[in-house]
C-alpha cells in the first residue's frame, strides 16, 4: 500500500528530527569538490586544538616530494588528514646538513606535538640535541640507530626518539644477483661507490662475496665528484666492463641524471639502488621502497599524536623492495630483459 502525501511528510519530518543535529549543521558538513555523488566531508572546527608535526627533511622540497606525499599517505591511513585533524609544519635543510640544528630550533619554538625527521640520518642526529629532550622525535633513515648513538635499544629506544630503519646491509650483495640474472653471459662485473661514504667497505664486502659465489670478476670504481664519475666511466670502458651495478649512496643518488646519461652514453647496462635512477632514465632498479618507508613514518608518527612514548616504541625495520624495469632503455640497449624478472617486477615501463 502507497502513502499518501500528508502522512509521508509526517514521517520524513519524525526521521530529521531524530537525527543528531550537530552532524549535519552546514558550519561542520561541506561536499567535496569533486562534484556530484561526492561525500561529505567533516569542516576543521577552530574551537578544537589540532596536533601539529613538525616535519624536517635534509632534502630539498623539490627531491622530497615523492616522500612528502608517501608521509601524508601514512597519516591519512591512521586517519590524520592535514588541514582537518592535523597541522604540519615543514622544513627542508636543501642538502646542506649545517642548516638542520637552525631548522629544528625553529620547528622547537611551534607548538609542535612531534618532530618527523627524515631525508637522510643526519637530520635526526643533528636535530635531537637542538630540541627539548621531552619533544617526540620519529624518524625514517637506512644507518643503524644504535651507532649514530641516538638509542641503546632497538626494541626499546627509552628516550624520546624511535621510527623506521629502512635495512640497505645487503643490497649491494643482491644487486649482484640481479645483475647476473639480466646479463648471465657477463662476468666481468663493475661497482660504483662512493669511498667517501662510510658504509660503503660493508656494502662492497657483501657483493664481493655474492661475486665470487656466481664466479663473477667484481671491479670496484669509486667516485666523489663530478669530474671522478666521467672518470670511472672511461675506466669502465677500457675495462670492458659487461654490466655495472651502482651503489646506495647519497652523493651517487644526487648524480643520478648524470650517471644514467653516463651508462646510456656508453652503451652500458646498468643496475640502480633505487627508482629514482630509472625515474632519471636508467634501465633497472632493485632497492628499499623508500616511499614505503616514509608510508610508514607517517603511520608511526600518529601513534605518538595520540600518546605513545616514542622509548616504548620499538624501530620498525622496512623490508619491502622494489624491482622497477624501463622496457624501452632496454631495447635501446638491445637488450632482452628475461620474462622472469618482468613477470615479478613491481613496475615495468614502456
Amino acid at each position: 500500500m502507497g502513502l499518501d502525501r500528508r502522512t509521508f511528510v509526517r514521517l520524513v519530518g519524525t526521521a530529521a528530527a531524530a537525527w543528531p543535529h550537530a552532524a549535519c549543521t552546514p558550519s561542520t558538513w561541506w561536499p567535496k569538490a569533486s562534484g556530484k555523488g561526492s561525500e561529505p566531508v567533516r569542516r576543521p572546527d577552530p574551537a578544537v586544538k589540532r596536533p601539529v608535526i613538525g616535519y624536517l627533511s635534509g632534502w630539498s622540497a623539490e627531491e622530497s616530494r615523492p616522500i612528502v606525499a608517501a608521509f601524508h599517505a601514512g597519516l591519512k591511513e591512521a586517519g590524520y588528514v592535514e588541514g582537518m585533524n592535523v597541522l604540519v609544519e615543514s622544513r627542508f635543510a636543501d642538502g646542506q646538513v649545517d642548516g638542520i640544528p637552525d631548522l629544528a630550533k625553529e620547528l622547537a619554538r611551534r607548538p609542535v606535538t612531534v618532530l618527523a625527521a627524515t631525508g637522510g640520518a643526519q637530520t635526526a642526529v643533528r636535530a635531537k640535541p637542538m630540541v627539548p629532550p621531552i619533544m617526540p622525535i620519529v624518524f625514517a633513515m637506512s644507518e643503524d640507530p644504535v651507532k649514530l648513538g641516538l638509542m641503546t635499544n632497538l626494541a626499546r629506544p627509552g628516550n624520546n626518539i624511535t621510527g623506521i630503519r629502512f635495512v640497505i646491509d645487503d643490497l649491494a650483495a643482491k644487486g649482484v644477483e640481479i645483475v647476473h640474472e639480466l646479463l648471465p653471459m657477463a662476468t666481468l662485473v663493475g661497482f660504483l661507490v662512493n669511498p667517501d661514504d662510510p658504509d660503503t667497505e660493508p656494502r662492497t664486502r657483501g657483493a664481493q662475496t655474492a661475486a665470487d659465489a656466481l664466479g663473477l670478476k667484481l671491479v670496484v670504481v669509486g667516485a666523489s665528484t663530478e669530474s671522478a664519475i666521467d672518470a670511472a666511466f672511461d675506466g669502465l670502458t677500457q675495462q670492458r666492463v659487461g654490466v655495472l651495478l651502482v651503489d646506495v649512496a647519497r652523493f651517487l643518488t644526487e648524480q643520478r641524471r648524470k650517471i644514467t646519461v653516463l651508462a646510456a652514453r656508453h652503451a652500458l647496462p646498468t643496475v640502480y639502488p633505487l627508482r629514482e635512477f630509472v625515474d632519471a632514465g636508467g634501465l633497472l632498479s632493485y632497492g628499499i621502497s623508500i616511499a614505503d618507508a616514509n608510508r610508514q613514518l607517517g603511520v608511526y608518527t600518529t601513534q605518538v599524536i595520540r600518546g605513545a612514548r616514542p622509548g616504548d616504541l620499538p624501530v620498525i625495520q622496512a623490508t619491502k623492495h622494489e624491482l622497477i624495469i624501463n622496457r624501452r632503455v632496454a631495447q635501446v640497449l638491445r637488450l632482452p630483459v628475461p620474462r622472469t624478472m618482468l613477470v615479478r617486477a613491481d613496475e615495468v615501463r614502456d
